[in-house]
């Protein structure tokens, strides 16, 4: 029988067990896919914690590529045979063998490897809608500064050459000289070291006192405050994730006296919540990965009986770039 990853309590990486499953025939809308290889997100440790309740016991995971080996009824976009690739609901992707609903899952070009696909999907798509949709109310041009915390991440160095390629100029925030050097190389204008500098100080510095037009912010709780002080007046403060914990609650007459700014708290899954925008959004992704505009790098590989490991890892920011499990 086919393995995958479960949790039956909230918690510690602890609480992820192997286990034997049984995979039966996709019913309407849905495909079996035979996993080779699996993403690794945070947002799989705020599942495993609680922070996103699941109804348990439930798998995790939520990116994979692999081989469709069957489809259900009305699915015509994948056939049996088809190399495909996903980040989508619900989670589940950390396994062998799995059926799944296949509106998120598109059809994985020849020149992409399983592995980079596993690792760019959630993260490549993320990106993509951060830099693409989800703009300041002046609207983003090439020259114009933009902020984005943990850039020597997964999302991070996507967003980093992305964001060159665009001609933005990025000043990312990374811990330790050794991930500045990273967001560097990898497209970003100026690099901060948050551990021994005073980011606010920074960006006010880098934009001659005028601050940057976006902040894209998944650490939370730490950074929220100060990102909002980085911002020019009209500026967006983007909040995507909870890396520090959660944000406190805001009020919104702080945003007036800081410069009318705009706040909007930002999910993947908003923007992929129809096939059509799913592939749309996958094949700008694909495109600026084969134009070779982005690289994918993965920096962690672990087997899928070590998640545990690789959660700790995650959890630690002992990681750069992106991670997968291979089943």
């Amino acid at each position: 029988m086919p393995h995958a990853i479960q949790i039956a309590a909230t918690g510690g990486p602890e609480q992820m067990q192997l286990v034997e499953v049984e995979v039966g025939a996709p019913g309407p809308g849905e495909i079996r896919i035979r996993h080779q290889a699996c993403g690794l997100n945070f947002i799989d440790v705020y599942h495993r914690t609680g922070l996103y309740p699941l109804a348990l016991p439930h798998g995790l995971g939520m990116e994979g590529a692999g081989v469709v080996e069957a489809v259900g009824e009305g699915v015509t976009h994948l056939a049996a045979g088809d190399r495909a690739a996903y980040a989508a609901n619900p989670p589940g992707a950390y396994c062998e063998l799995r059926v799944m609903p296949a509106k998120n899952v598109v059809r994985l070009p020849e020149g992409i490897a399983f592995d980079t696909a596993a690792a760019m999907m959630l993260k490549g798509l993320t990106a993509q809608y951060l830099l693409r949709r989800v703009k300041p109310v002046e609207g983003l041009e090439p020259g114009d500064f933009v902020l984005f915390h943990a850039a020597a991440g997964g999302v991070g160095l996507i967003a980093c050459q992305w964001a060159k390629a665009l001609g933005l100029q990025l000043i990312g925030t990374a811990g330790g000289p050794a991930k500045c050097a990273l967001a560097l190389e990898h497209g970003a204008a100026h690099a901060i070291d948050y551990t021994s500098e005073d980011f606010v100080a920074r960006v006010k510095a880098i934009t001659g006192g005028r601050g940057v037009k976006v902040v894209y912010d998944s650490i939370g709780k730490d950074t929220f405050e100060k990102s909002l002080d980085c911002l020019r007046p009209f500026g967006l403060m983007a909040s995507f994730g909870n890396a520090s914990g959660p944000v406190a609650p805001v009020a919104p007459g702080l945003l007036g006296p800081k410069g009318s700014l705009y706040l909007t708290r930002q999910t993947l899954f908003t923007h992929i919540a129809t096939r059509e925008a799913t592939q749309a959004m996958a094949d700008d992704l694909f495109a600026v990965v084969q134009s070779g505009a982005v690289k994918i790098r993965i920096d962690q590989r672990y087997p899928l009986a070590d998640v545990a490991r690789a959660h700790r890892d995650l959890e630690a920011r002992r990681t750069t770039g992106s991670s997968v499990l291979t089943p």
